[in-house]
């Protein structure tokens, strides 16, 4: 975000019509917008806020087919045939956004690096080893190493050579300028909270205005329609990002991954002055779980005491990103739901956007502009029926978020009452028998606004290191005024008077 440009697409200021509608502005559909423009069809593509700032924008940028343990696990859940087309489609979303790169002349510092998933604790080799076999046999030129080149013992890793490491926005904004170059209409600041499915589609917007379109593609990370059914499949999870420039001789050349220790990732980034940004990722966790404040310390400790460099830097950077889980580990793209036949998903990456965003554009694009599908399309598609191997995790899933929608209202206990919030903080407080979302400004001046999310009505949750209300349920996230940051919410929580007459302590 601080290394490209900004971006000034205007909203539109009066109805559109076009064969396609894209939702989303970020890798998923900016690289299905460009893929059906280049097949020839008038496309419309709708962004909330700005194309390429939302999990897009701060992403580690990491494009590999190596997706830390997984292929054990797909071989073992989906059978070897569809861990091998899994791999193919990965791989091949890797060289295909090489190839933009080539073909359109994008410099996003692109970079060819090995990946590598490692394992400190040698009681579990045996993991790495079972991984490395399941990736060979899915088609990936993989290796099982015993020495990597962090600055500290591994004792193993399956490593695979060839994958990319880049700047999604660079990438991602020179895509939107092909887009527009080529006749398409990208439009920022236009929130569609509306969507009728029918031979021809019509998407209202946050603005009054309707866009009508032949196709609608909904890639908004989680769908922002509930209509999908699929909230009931999908579990967002947050990590924490840490970055700070070292000395080039200190940053690692590839990128390394550990599901060890609250999840640990590393790579490194071109900087500047013969520097390079080391990028550390981790403590993975639930919207909405608190305490961000500590998790983000024990990532920097982590980072200072393992990686030479960043103890010695000052840090420059720190973030957080969001992913969604499906409950059987597999993307959703596709048609929407069986009912429909103009209406597109992309989500449940799972950690792994940038892969499974360009492939989600060629795969999308096959299905709406006609041609040659991918091998791998019905692995994919989002009306897929669950395993029976998959109603445990299915189980865990909806047991969370009624937990939460329940749980939350018998214990909102953050504070009693309103006036105890610290300045600077926020917690839920019961005021005239609702409960409300209550931040006090640094000084001193609250902020009230319904803590019901306006998505599905789970009770908010306040993470007190980005200052921001969090949904626990599907993820949604509101600024401390109510406003959306984040879906699948469209609208923002409702205000209330800041006023508190009769309070009374939360339940």
């Amino acid at each position: 975000m601080a290394s490209a440009p900004g971006t000034r697409y205007r909203p539109p200021d009066t109805d559109l019509t076009a064969d396609v509608a894209v939702v989303g502005g970020g890798i998923a559909g900016l690289c299905t917008a460009w893929e059906l423009v280049r097949a020839g069809l008038d496309v419309v593509l709708l962004e909330a806020d700005r194309i390429a700032a939302g999990v897009s924008g701060y992403t580690t940028a990491k494009l590999t087919a190596l997706h830390g343990l997984g292929y054990g696990r797909l071989e073992a859940r989906h059978g070897p045939d569809n861990a091998a087309l899994y791999a193919l489609s990965q791989q091949d979303a890797v060289e295909r956004t090489a190839a933009l790169c080539d073909e359109l002349g994008i410099d996003a510092d692109l970079e060819r690096a090995a990946a590598c998933t490692y394992l400190e604790d040698p009681r579990r080799v045996g993991e790495l080893r079972d991984e490395a076999g399941a990736a060979r046999r899915a088609g990936l030129d993989v290796s099982f190493v015993t020495g990597t080149e962090l600055p500290f013992p591994v004792a193993g890793a399956v490593r695979v050579e060839g994958q990319l490491q880049f700047h999604p926005r660079k990438f991602l904004l020179s895509l939107a300028e092909r887009i527009t170059g080529a006749g398409g209409r990208v439009h920022e600041r236009t929130r569609v909270t509306g969507l009728h499915d029918g031979v021809r589609c019509r998407l209202s917007t946050e603005g009054g205005l309707t866009v009508e379109a032949r196709d609608v593609v909904v890639a908004t990370h989680y769908p922002v329609f509930d209509r999908t059914l699929l909230s009931t499949r999908l579990k967002p999870r947050r990590e924490l990002v840490i970055a700070a420039p070292v000395p080039s001789g200190t940053a690692p050349a590839g990128m390394y991954l550990s599901p060890e220790d609250r999840v640990r990732s590393v790579r490194s980034a071109p900087y500047d002055d013969g520097r390079r940004l080391l990028i550390v990722t981790g403590e993975t966790f639930e919207p909405g779980a608190g305490d961000v404040r500590e998790r983000f310390a024990r990532l920097d400790g982590w980072a200072r005491e393992r990686m030479p460099g960043f103890a010695q830097a000052e840090r420059a950077y720190r973030w957080s990103a969001q992913d969604n889980d499906s409950s059987d580990h597999l993307p959703y793209v596709g048609h929407a739901h069986p009912g429909t036949q103009h209406v597109y998903v992309a989500t449940g990456f799972g950690g792994w956007g940038m892969s499974n965003g360009v492939m989600s554009g060629r795969l999308l694009a096959a299905h709406i502009a006609g041609g040659p599908r991918p091998a791998w399309t019905e692995l994919y598609d989002p009306r897929r029926l669950p395993q029976v191997r998959e109603t445990a995790e299915l189980a865990k899933f909806q047991s969370a978020v009624a937990r939460h929608f329940v749980g939350d209202r018998l214990h909102t206990g953050h504070v009693d009452s309103a006036e105890r919030i610290a300045p600077g903080s926020g917690a839920v407080v019961r005021l005239e028998g609702e409960r409300c979302a209550v931040y006090r400004s640094e000084s001193g001046e609250p902020s009230v606004v319904s803590a019901r999310c306006t998505h599905l009505g789970c009770l908010v949750h306040f993470n007190d290191a980005e200052k921001v209300w969090e949904c626990p349920c599907h993820g949604s996230r509101f600024g401390t005024d109510g406003s959306v940051l984040h879906g699948p919410a469209t609208r923002p929580l409702e205000p209330r008077h800041p006023a508190e007459p009769r309070e009374r302590p939360a339940d």
